[in-house]
């Protein structure tokens, strides 16, 4: 059996890069590929708008783009093909942010060999392939545009599946929203909803675009946080509770908005069961809530 042809449109100024990165390809057996090969990020971005390779090689230091803005560019230029970044070896907090900006994955350029090249690219197809599958599905909660439950574990199990190969650590967040029941009584059912979007508004600006968040049923919400070191947790909820003091901040509002958090762990040495984790967090949410309790949401009365 034949195996498909693989179009990678690599993005590279230095052509002996480029030559090393091409050859180390051609080593891998059962690969057939087609090799692009542009020097500027212009030439890539006209390439795409008459074409659509399998997926992308950048590099990060271009002529004519130099780091967050050359991925922003081209992934704004190719959203549904596969981003992987080339970086230099001492440019990791670089390479991190590339993936809240739309790639997929990064590779440091001392470490690149044609088998780490090529799962890479594999790894990245396949992630790009699932996030398009669930734009397709009825796998998104109408009310957040978030993920519903469904789209969650079928996204998050790649994601475990994934993570227990590459032995890239990752979190489980269950968030709940302090006091819905009393908006809705208060204010009604209409500005219950709207306090909701407005959680899920406050997740997408505390978390990353490589972090998989989702509304998995009434005030309650999931993250996996991906890609994760040792004070990631603290980072996660510092941020969330940045974004929730500004929101409260903002002028003429009736109530505060709050959220319990919970966030588990999971030990990538084995595939990581979904639901466990979510149990652990959701056991950690309510930990947290406990301790909150006797708080009542702030109700403004003086408007």
């Amino acid at each position: 059996m034949s195996t498909a042809l693989t179009k990678i449109l690599l993005v590279e100024d230095n052509h002996g890069d480029a030559r090393l990165i091409e050859e180390a390809l051609s080593e891998i057996a059962k690969l057939r590929f087609e090799l692009v090969h542009c020097v500027t990020l212009a030439q890539a971005l006209e390439f795409c708008s008459n074409s659509s390779p399998d997926a992308v090689l950048l590099d990060l230091g271009l002529p004519d783009a130099q780091g967050l803005e050359t991925v922003r560019r081209m992934h704004r230029a190719a959203q549904k093909t596969p981003l992987v970044v080339l970086t230099v070896s001492n440019d990791e907090d670089l390479a991190i942010r590339s993936l809240q900006e739309g790639a997929q994955d990064y590779l440091p350029k001392a470490q690149i060999d044609g088998a780490l090249i090529w799962r890479a690219l594999r790894y990245a197809m396949e992630r790009q392939r699932v996030q398009l599958e669930l734009l397709n599905l009825s796998l998104i909660d109408e009310l957040t545009g978030l993920n519903n439950r469904r789209g969650f574990l079928a996204l998050g199990e790649h994601h475990a599946r994934l993570a227990s190969r590459s032995g890239m650590p990752f979190m489980v967040a269950f968030v709940d929203l302090d006091g819905l029941k009393k908006i809705n009584d208060t204010f009604g059912h209409q500005e219950g909803n709207r306090a909701l979007v407005e959680a899920a508004n406050v997740l997408r600006d505390s978390c990353r675009r490589s972090d998989i968040l989702s509304r998995i049923g009434g005030d309650e919400f999931a993250v996996l946080i991906a890609d994760v070191d040792k004070d990631c947790a603290g980072v996660v909820l510092r941020r969330i509770q940045k974004k929730l003091d500004s929101c409260n901040a903002s002028p003429g509002r009736r109530y505060a908005l709050s959220l319990s958090v919970g966030i588990a762990p999971a030990n990538v040495a084995e595939e990581a069961d979904l639901e466990q984790l979510l149990h652990k967090a959701d056991e950690l949410m309510y930990a947290q809530k406990q301790k909150k309790k006797g708080t009542q949401v702030l109700v403004r009365t003086d408007r």
